[in-house]
């Protein structure tokens, strides 16, 4: 299983990844949600580097020109909330994917601490030997995004695997790798950060993203 740390290579990726960690900056919403679309149009560009082309033909007012067109069936899924702007970002470059929408969330026991992950909902399209694309912003134990994607077996059986995160912990990424098929499978993230605290949150992070995209939940 490849992964790919994109905070390694210096680019504007980078600004995005700053402003959406410093708390003088979270507390616009609007810029927050923008710097994830932003962050998810970056990602996708580098994950099209992989997809397979064909050559097709494209007739201009003066000729013809050849162009290479994605053969790839693609499948954009999205774990809910939080993952709403940076799907809208991955699907702002790829406008013609078919779309997945899954429901997975904290349900905290009586001492507040402990928690299981939940999934009540799912919307997909067929996946089978399509190229399956799961997002989630933050990657902290990876519970939830196994949980997301045993669920869209339920639709089939991806012939390919990217997960993307804007953030993921370390201890998400070596679970990850030991749950996903490590041939067909290829993990990214725009920064990945070496641990998570008592309550599950990775640190350093950024918090709470979909509290910071949406407002406070009860």
């Amino acid at each position: 299983m490849e992964i790919i740390n994109l905070e390694e290579q210096p680019s504007l990726l980078n600004r995005y990844i700053r402003e959406l960690r410093d708390v003088t900056i979270q507390g616009d919403p609007l810029r927050f949600r923008k710097n994830l679309e932003r962050i998810g149009e970056i990602m996708a560009y580098e994950i099209s580097k992989r997809l397979n082309y064909h050559e097709e033909e494209v007739t201009t007012p003066l000729a013809t020109a050849k162009v290479k067109e994605p053969s790839d069936k693609i499948v954009l899924a999205t774990i809910l909330r939080a993952g709403l702007p940076f799907h809208l970002g991955f699907l702002n470059y790829f406008d013609r994917a078919e779309n997945a929408f899954v429901s997975a969330y904290r349900k905290y026991r009586e001492k507040g601490e402990t928690f299981d992950v939940l999934v009540e909902y799912l919307a997909s399209a067929d996946i089978e030997g399509k190229t399956l694309i799961i997002v989630d912003p933050m990657l902290a134990t990876g519970s939830s995004m196994e949980l997301g994607y045993r669920a869209l077996l339920n639709n089939g059986t991806p012939a390919k695997i990217h997960v993307a995160s804007v953030i993921a912990s370390q201890q998400a990424i070596d679970y990850v790798a030991k749950v996903f098929p490590a041939d067909k499978t290829t993990v990214w993230s725009a920064a990945i950060d070496p641990e998570i605290n008592a309550h599950s949150y990775i640190v350093p992070g950024l918090g709470d993203a979909g509290d910071l995209a949406f407002g406070e939940k009860l």
